[in-house]
């Protein structure tokens, strides 16, 4: 992270479209930092309290872009990009867009191709921090399209948080970025499945959560601990299991369909998992290590 500028550097002027709490966020950090901002919001009252930092409120999008070289979405969807950029693309031209809104990677690649027909370019980028932790040491932003365009706009953009680079293509920072929201959403609903089953036996939330946040803390050192790291075996092809099953987790799994089944709860998410063990055991796969089950998510039946 860059300690702020000096006073007396002029530094470049940004543009934040897209007022949510991320939206927000990042405004106020370019601020602090000392950048001149102009914003611009559907509703425009959320920047308000920019505008008393010294933000400009700009009119119409067209007047967001045109105020600075770098422009920063930070939107629901690309949808919602291409609702308020459409009818200014004739002020794209020469700008850098910086998209940290959440879509798809093919999205990202389309918008790409979009922004480079109008003579823009075009950054793909993920933020992997909640709204409060931008601009801390804590926070990174993965980025993906022009290396060069990245290194250039570094200066402005690690101050919301460490760049990562994943490479060329405008789908790779989307793509990471859904897969880390893939673990964290399913461990979200892993925790209220638990915390909704200790319930049925009286425990209160208060109780159970502490318990159940531990074991979310330990999974990753449990994995890191292995004697090889799973991740490497996985790239190896290789699945040993001389620590855990299929077999043996495919069990516990089975035991987690039938608890839920008894207790009355949504099974949507037991099933799930269930299924991945139980066609890693009916491909003949029982004493591999649990890691097999990438199989049944790679090609599912």
């Amino acid at each position: 992270m860059n300690a702020q500028q000096k006073p007396h550097q002029k530094l470049g002027a940004v543009t934040v479209i897209g007022l949510g709490p991320m939206g927000r966020a990042m405004a106020r950090v370019l601020l602090a930092a000392g950048h001149p901002v102009t914003v611009w919001n559907r509703t425009p009252a959320r920047a308000d309290g920019l505008v008393e930092a010294g933000a400009t409120l700009a009119a119409t999008p067209a007047e967001a872009v045109e105020a600075s070289g770098l422009v920063l979405l930070s939107l629901t969807d690309y949808r919602a990009m291409h609702d308020i950029l459409d009818p200014a693309t004739a002020s794209l031209a020469g700008r850098t867009l910086a998209n940290l809104s959440s879509d798809t990677p093919d999205r990202s690649r389309e918008a790409a191709a979009w922004a480079a027909g109008h003579g823009a370019e075009f950054l793909t980028g993920g933020v992997m921090v909640p709204a409060p932790m931008v601009g801390t040491p804590a926070a990174h932003v993965y980025y993906s399209g022009d290396h060069q365009l990245l290194r250039h706009h570094t200066p402005v953009l690690e101050l919301l948080g460490t760049p990562k680079y994943l490479g060329s293509d405008p789908g790779l920072a989307q793509m990471m970025y859904q897969a880390q929201l893939t673990v964290f959403l399913s461990t979200l609903t892993a925790l209220m499945q638990a915390t909704a089953m200790l319930g049925t036996a009286g425990l209160k939330a208060a109780e159970a959560m502490p318990e159940l946040l531990a074991s979310a803390d330990a999974i990753g050192a449990i994995l890191r601990a292995n004697e090889q790291h799973p991740g490497a075996a996985l790239d190896a092809g290789e699945h040993p299991g001389h620590l855990s099953t299929v077999t043996m987790m495919g069990a516990t799994a089975d035991h987690i369909v039938e608890t839920t089944a008894t207790l009355g709860l949504d099974p949507a998410l037991p099933l799930a998992v269930q299924s991945h063990y139980r066609q890693a055991i009916a491909n003949g796969h029982g004493a591999d290590n649990w890691t097999r089950i990438i199989d049944a998510i790679r090609a599912p039946h």
